[in-house]
């Protein structure tokens, strides 16, 4: 009986060992993912991705093409926008968002993406596992999930992230962001996530990417210039509309409103207007691309924000406002909006 007893003992222990053996800590699993990382001459993903961030919840097609170790193509898709995708794109001159269906385009002086979080970046989401050093870690039977913080410079409304990585080949599988009550208003889901030897560094050129495919060409008749629908901000930060204006231009009609407080601004919206390819240009900015609640990437600038949506283009200006509270009420103008 004793000798069954000490079989049994050493078998369990046995057991044990191997499963501890088998088992990955979180320490490991960030190793595995920075050898990944290290090792990738570049890769290309697609992911959807939902936003509650506004009064509605807004899907996304992403498409994201890098090439190590500095090259990035973001291809935003929303199909309620009637004005097509955006583009980021970060090559060696610099940071650009493209707008094909306008020819439009902005150039950034800028560290993105390494000065703020990216759900649909893989080194973005590694670098905030790295920088976490109170990350959670659990591993489940298919993914591993990490949650830790997040880096959002122009928007700290959502402050946590879980991170899930496909067990098998460390490769990201779904991102959750998080607002303080741990409501998930943020949700990318990863597909076709491939290794790609193949990118140049053409295929991140901005003329090239302006070259859009027909559907998405710009149009030569805008028809009826007029805004379709004024929208207003549902967050004002306390400041009250004290004027609005409707002033005829040569391209059609501008609406310029004022609203005073402590946190006064100026918001002007108009129709979007296409340029025409022999007169494309591409706007310097001193700033940074910022993600607004409804996808939108628009262009910070100092004290002013510009951004196209629905076939509208703002531009929010304030000297009272931060970047962040800026970016705020440029979110909170929705189709749901009411005066």
């Amino acid at each position: 009986m004793q000798r069954r007893f000490l079989i049994l003992l050493f078998s369990l222990f046995v057991l044990g060992a191997l499963t501890a053996c088998g088992s990955q800590s979180k320490e490991d699993v960030v190793k595995k993912l920075e050898k990944q990382a290290e090792e990738m001459a570049g890769y290309k993903t697609e992911a959807n991705m939902k936003m509650r961030t506004g009064n509605e919840e807004q899907k996304y097609h992403i498409q994201v093409w890098h090439k190590k170790d500095d090259f990035y193509r973001v291809k935003l898709e929303n199909d309620q926008d009637e004005k097509g995708s955006q583009i980021i794109l970060k090559n060696d001159s610099g940071v650009y968002v493209l707008t094909p269906a306008l020819n439009k385009s902005f150039k950034f002086q800028s560290e993105w993406p390494q000065n703020t979080s990216q759900p649909y970046l893989y080194a973005s989401l590694l670098k905030d596992i790295q920088a976490d050093a109170d990350s959670e870690f659990t591993a489940a039977e298919n993914y591993y999930k990490f949650k830790t913080k997040t880096n959002y410079q122009n928007n700290k409304t959502l402050p946590y992230q879980e991170i899930y990585f496909d067990k098998k080949t460390y490769q990201p599988v779904m991102v959750k962001v998080f607002d303080q009550d741990m409501n998930a208003l943020v949700e990318v889901q990863f597909a076709n996530f491939a290794k790609d030897n193949s990118l140049k560094k053409e295929d991140f050129d901005v003329d090239k990417n302006m070259a859009m495919a027909p559907s998405e060409a710009p149009v030569a008749n805008m028809g009826d210039a007029q805004v379709k629908e004024v929208l207003y901000p549902q967050e004002t930060f306390g400041a009250e509309l004290a004027s609005e204006q409707e002033v005829k231009t040569d391209e059609g009609t501008r609406v310029i409103m004022t609203f005073d407080g402590d946190k006064s601004f100026t918001l002007v919206q108009e129709k979007a207007e296409v340029q025409a390819a022999s007169a494309q240009q591409t706007e310097v900015v001193n700033g940074d691309p910022v993600q607004l609640a409804d996808g939108v990437i628009g262009a910070m600038d100092g004290n002013r924000l510009e951004w196209s949506q629905n076939g509208t283009t703002y531009q929010l200006a304030s000297n009272d406002l931060s970047q962040a509270e800026m970016a705020s009420v440029a979110s909170s103008i929705t189709s749901e909006t009411v005066k």
